[in-house]
């Protein structure tokens, strides 16, 4: 009996020391992940990223020779500046000709002043996109949309309306969708080849349309089955398919290409992050004061470029004139010229 109860302690004692020392090991552990993880936390930004955002604080003033000047950046380099651009507000037709890359495979021009002619000579050079976020876009009409479907054969995500003429152009173009069949005797466009297919979003996969009426949600499902509308975020993905993140509503196309670069280079015009659609009101709901208070923003938001040059301008004449002005900055100055042209002369 005295053994059988001294066997017991030295089990019992034996698991209680084993358990102590995983739950040591399991500390350990957990603190050394934490430690990993506060360390890449603390990871400082790369030297490119630093000079993207000082090249994005002083966007506005070097459109005019942006063609130039970025002729020989990166593919990357590119398209980190017209994010910048797009979360600043100054995205325009120039900057997107002047930055298409033929290797992109993502564009995100939403919320962006970009025009027909600028998307239609953006999507000759970039032909090998896949995602394509269109929405906010007031001054894009069926034209250019019907060149990108044209020129981009590798596009799986589209993203488009938002706002009145986006929507307007969205349910123009929603025909473009609809592939037209050669071959009018077959029971399905899906059982034929794409040789038999004249036109058509063929290889279109996911539409992000949160406003799309019940008439063309309908005609969709009937008509292209394989195309995938507003999907939700879910761990088993949709009906066993893994969703993009590209094809997720709450997050932005070219949020990647620039979470290392700091936010404070566009926050100077108050860029708005994207927010889920299903949260906005409808604009035709808003009372009277709420979409002046919106319009209001809006045309501060617009404007904000220009008075930051303005600011600019005027403090570097202030310093001229300062310079010019002050007796000792003036000597100065004149020294420092002699002392630059005497190195050269040498």
């Amino acid at each position: 009996m005295e053994n059988s109860n001294t066997g017991a302690k030295i089990h019992t004692s034996f698991y209680q020391e084993s358990g102590m020392k995983l739950a040591h090991l399991i500390v350990q552990l957990s603190t050394q992940d934490a430690s990993v993880l506060a360390i890449k936390r603390r990871k400082p930004p790369s030297l490119v990223s630093l000079c993207l955002g000082v090249i994005g604080r002083h966007f506005e003033d070097i459109i005019e020779d942006l063609s130039e000047i970025a002729a020989s950046f990166p593919s990357t380099m590119k398209m980190a500046l017209v994010a910048i651009a797009r979360r600043r507000r100054l995205l325009n037709d120039d900057v997107i000709v002047a930055l298409a890359d033929s290797s992109w495979q993502i564009l995100d021009l939403s919320g962006s002043e970009v025009s027909d002619c600028g998307l239609s000579q953006a999507v000759k050079t970039c032909k090998h996109l896949q995602a394509v976020d269109i929405s906010l876009c007031s001054k894009l009409t069926s034209v250019s949309v019907s060149e990108l479907l044209r020129n981009c054969r590798s596009l799986e995500i589209l993203r488009w309306g938002g706002c009145p003429r986006s929507e307007n152009t969205a349910r123009r173009c929603f025909s473009l969708l609809k592939p037209t069949l050669e071959h009018v005797e077959g029971d399905s466009w899906e059982e034929l080849d794409t040789s038999e297919i004249a036109h058509g979003a063929t290889s279109l996969r996911w539409l992000l349309w949160p406003r799309i009426e019940k008439d063309q949600l309908e005609s969709l499902s009937e008509e292209c089955p394989r195309i995938i509308l507003n999907p939700k975020p879910s761990p088993l993905g949709y009906r066993g398919i893994d969703i993009p993140r590209e094809a997720r509503l709450d997050v932005s196309l070219d949020d990647p290409i620039v979470e290392d670069i700091d936010p404070k280079t566009w926050a100077v015009t108050g860029f708005v992050p994207r927010t889920s659609p299903s949260s906005v009101s409808s604009t035709g709901d808003l009372p009277v004061a709420e979409k002046f208070r919106l319009a209001f923003l809006d045309r501060d938001t617009r404007l904000a470029p220009k008075r930051a040059k303005n600011a600019r301008q005027h403090q570097r004449r202030a310093e001229k004139q300062w310079v010019m002005m002050n007796s000792r900055a003036k000597a100065l100055a004149l020294a420092s010229l002699a002392s630059k042209s005497l190195n050269i002369r040498n």
